[in-house]
């Protein structure tokens, strides 16, 4: 629900700071007082294009803050969650006005652009009125509005999936024909490559392996005379070996006697000579590894060239040779399997759309029949409402022909305000008065199905008063038990049903320079007095004071 809403420098409002309750809370006030401003404002929050001649006149700038409570559980704080937001707790919409045009919106501090703002304020809250900018009547919305309420968003959640099956399965199958007939046209070509690529062989890493080998094997020279010096040096200590081996002998022989003191010198001795043997065989086994055979050189530098140049015919890299190989052998394969692919991929299809045109149809028929119900719970509201002689219409539009995630379906609601006049668009209806009633029956029979949690109502009753202006305000109370509702009006029997009550007004500065719209909450007495004017004409009278105390207390006219 909206819990609070600031504003500074907006128009005729300079600072005005409002805590707002969960139920029924009217504004009133006398024309011309600023309630059109104060709702000005709020759209502004839900996203409404922004407009420089809103800031207040000598101000750079305007603001509106609305700050939201929410469940954890809310689609908004999901949505939010997305975007790297967090609402979790509270959720506050912050927009800035320039005086020199430009807007700027945030959502708990956080900028956001004006899509996502209004993607966010269409979950939040709706306002309907005088207006048809106002009146958030989308025709793409009246398909939900029926979903919800004859309960049948699970099916139409199936459909959609259905429907991203057929798409997918047609997908795949055009992406398969329009393979084979690529690969037709290049049958040589194909056939050609794939032999060629065959023959190559290309290895994973073959090239990094083959680029080593070829550096070492053009150094091999170089390393073969390294590993001759290295050779020579150890060569040359034959002589140094023997008395080695001498001196160990000698030093064994008398190890026993020596009581231990000669260990570790033989020890030494022997790991020495062990080591010098190890140097040499590890020096012929290098010397294995560098031997230079100018043939495989030469093999090795074709290799590797055939891959580069195969690489480049392919426009690819080497180590990409192997996947380009599978993918001209599965092109070549589509021309050979017989069909067979296709074949599948034609009866997935053909599968998948049966299955989607199947759920479809049901759930166009479950559309149409909750539509004649819902017709029905409309009409039944009408008369109250001061449309005894209007006639309202779901119109269910269905098109096989044209698929879509929502199923085949176009709905919007049509309505006829005179006897004799043709259905319309909602939105088409002449009176403004009349569209907010249509909007509020209509509010009434959803209820809190498909419904924002806070709705707003501009002047709703204009032009009516008693039994319809009550019936109104019957509607907004049941309204109200389930959601929050602000509602502009003039009409005492409305005000009488809430549960807070703000005045707007206009106050004079000093020496009367300056004029600005104020919003007070009304108590009590301040509210039977602000009913009985209302209920008066020029004068307040006792009479109207004691038709007020009547309203407040029995909440009849």
């Amino acid at each position: 629900m909206l819990s609070a809403l600031s504003i500074r420098d907006i128009v005729l409002i300079e600072k005005l700071d409002l805590e707002l309750s969960a139920g029924l809370t009217v504004l009133t006030g006398e024309t011309g007082a600023g309630k059109s401003i104060l709702l000005d404002a709020l759209g502004l929050a839900l996203g409404a294009r922004g407009d420089s001649t809103l800031v207040r006149s000598g101000q750079a700038k305007g603001t509106v803050a609305a700050a939201f409570t929410l469940p954890a559980s809310h689609a908004v704080v999901r949505l939010l969650a997305e975007e790297g937001i967090d609402a979790a707790d509270e959720l506050v919409i912050r927009r800035i006005q320039t005086a020199e045009g430009p807007s700027r919106a945030l959502i708990n501090d956080q900028p956001v652009s004006l899509t996502l703002l209004r993607q966010v304020a269409a979950l939040l809250a709706e306002i309907h009125g005088q207006h048809a900018d106002r009146a958030l009547v989308d025709v793409s919305a009246h398909r939900v509005l029926v979903d919800a309420f004859g309960g049948l968003e699970g099916r139409a959640a199936e459909v959609a999936r259905l429907h991203a099956a057929m798409t997918a399965a047609r997908t795949a199958l055009d992406d398969h024909r329009a393979l084979m007939a690529r690969a037709e046209a290049e049958r040589d070509y194909l056939e050609h490559a794939v032999a060629e690529l065959a023959k190559l062989d290309p290895q994973p890493d073959e090239e990094r392996h083959l680029a080593e080998a070829r550096q070492v094997m053009m150094h091999a020279e170089q390393f073969a005379a390294v590993l001759d010096e290295a050779e020579a040096a150890l060569a040359g200590e034959t002589a140094q070996e023997a008395r080695l081996n001498a001196a160990l002998r000698k030093l064994e022989r008398r190890r026993d006697q020596a009581g231990g003191r000669l260990d570790g010198v033989c020890a030494a001795l022997d790991r020495v000579l062990n080591e010098m043997t190890e140097a040499g065989r590890a020096l012929a086994e290098a010397r294995g590894r560098f031997a230079f055979d100018p043939k495989e050189l030469e093999q090795s530098e074709e290799r590797l060239f055939a891959l580069r140049a195969a690489a480049r015919k392919h426009r690819s890299t080497v180590d990409d040779l192997a996947q380009v190989r599978a993918r001209l052998e599965a092109e070549l394969q589509s021309l050979s399997d017989g069909g067979q692919k296709l074949a599948a991929l034609d009866k997935a299809a053909r599968a998948a759309s049966d299955a989607y045109a199947k759920a479809a149809d049901e759930l166009s028929a479950a559309r149409r029949k909750v539509a004649k119900g819902l017709d029905r719970a409309v009409l039944a509201e009408l008369p109250a409402l001061k449309l005894e002689r209007a006639r309202f219409e779901t119109a269910v539009e269905s098109d096989a022909a044209r698929p879509a995630a929502t199923g085949i379906d176009r709905i919007e609601f049509m309505v006829s305000a005179n006897p004799g006049t043709p259905l319309a668009p909602l939105m088409k209806v002449a009176s403004g008065g009349e569209l907010a009633r249509f909007m509020l029956a209509l509010k009434v029979v959803l209820a809190a199905r498909g419904s924002a949690p806070t709705l707003i109502f501009d002047e709703i009753d204009t032009g009516v008063g008693g039994a319809v202006a009550d019936a109104i305000g019957q509607r907004l109370a049941r309204l109200a038990e389930g959601l929050q509702v602000l509602a502009v009006t003039h009409s005492p029997q409305v005000a009488a049903r809430a549960g807070q009550h703000l005045l707007i007004s206009k106050q004079g500065r000093a020496k009367g320079k300056e004029v600005v719209t104020v919003v007070a909450a009304l108590t009590p007495d301040h509210r039977r007095e602000e009913l009985a004017r209302m209920l008066s004409a020029a004068e307040v009278t006792d009479e109207a004071r004691a038709q007020a105390t009547r309203l407040l207390n029995g909440r009849t006219p």
